[in-house]
């Protein structure tokens, strides 16, 4: 682990929080010890409730590499990624990823996901925002077009 780029990642979670776009959350994108793309959390600034650090630097680094993996990339977050970073990281297929606090430091100052990892071991129709599977048969036919599509990119 390069400290450098954590020390970064934290700088711009300061940075971020001071400027009042969101909570101290910081990320860096690095590829062949070079800095792809940086982001801190924006979720106040934009009003948009997904727009956390590693989501904001993971498209940014997409956008410039011109591709949606991040093949050989490293990521530095200032905490450990919640669960729709991590869902986030795992589609876009990093190397490694460094964090400086952990999940349950998060926790302590009020960013706390562990509703969200117990939810997803909850039955859809009763979770706390109750998720209903309606069945229709248009969608069952896409899925199949997308099956049987020659010229499609797999991601």
């Amino acid at each position: 682990m390069e400290e450098k780029w954590m020390d970064r990642a934290i700088e711009l979670a300061r940075n971020g929080m001071k400027a009042g776009h969101g909570g101290p959350f910081g990320c860096v994108v690095v590829k062949n010890g070079k800095v792809i793309a940086e982001g801190h959390n924006e979720v106040i600034l934009s009003n948009d409730p997904t727009s956390h650090a590693e989501i904001v630097a993971i498209r940014k680094a997409c956008k410039k590499l011109t591709s949606f993996q991040l093949s050989g990339c490293d990521i530095y977050a200032s905490c450990e990624p919640c669960p729709m970073c991590l869902g986030a990281i795992y589609w876009a297929r990093p190397k490694r990823v460094f964090f400086a606090v952990t999940r349950k430091d998060a926790a302590r100052i009020g960013f706390d996901d562990e509703f969200i990892y117990e939810e997803l071991q909850i039955d859809p129709g009763s979770r706390s925002i109750p998720m209903q599977h309606t069945g229709h048969k248009n969608a069952l036919d896409l899925f199949k077009e997308w099956a049987e599509k020659e010229d499609k990119t797999k991601y």
